[in-house]
């Protein structure tokens, strides 16, 4: 499956902050939007991506400090995309060689959406079911 299918079926939602945003403010965010990571982007480039992992590691270094600290401050600045182009297989191959469980998905130069390792997960385990059952109808059909 093609990332682009991935995007139709759950949406092409992205959610965004400024790397000024407060940390603090970031985090209520990520709790409004029940997501584990927002997109960083400034003048509509992205920037960088802030994670639960990421304010987990602000608060362990700087303690409750770091929740008045701007989102920039702590955000992975080395951003791994994904094109709608890309398959399952390769995104699940980047997200494990990385370490990384979003992706923000370009289209051209544009943010088309964010991949998720959940989405990526949801995909393999619908294959499989998928493949399981048409083995299972070849079986009987035989």
């Amino acid at each position: 499956m093609l990332v682009a299918e991935i995007l139709k079926g759950k949406g092409q939602a992205v959610f965004t902050l400024s790397p000024e945003t407060p940390l603090i403010e970031a985090c209520a965010e990520l709790d409004r939007r029940r997501v584990g990571a927002l997109i960083v982007c400034q003048d509509d480039n992205v920037v960088g991506v802030l994670s639960e992992r990421d304010i987990v590691r602000a608060i362990s270094q700087d303690g409750a400090a770091a929740l008045s600290h701007p989102s920039s401050l702590y955000m992975t600045t080395e951003v791994i995309f994904a094109e709608p182009t890309e398959t399952v297989a390769i995104l699940m191959g980047r997200m494990t060689d990385r370490r990384v469980r979003h992706l923000p998905v370009l289209s051209g130069r544009k943010l088309a959406g964010v991949i998720s390792i959940g989405d990526v997960v949801k995909c393999q385990i619908a294959e499989a079911t998928q493949e399981a059952e048409s083995l299972r109808t070849y079986i009987a059909a035989g």
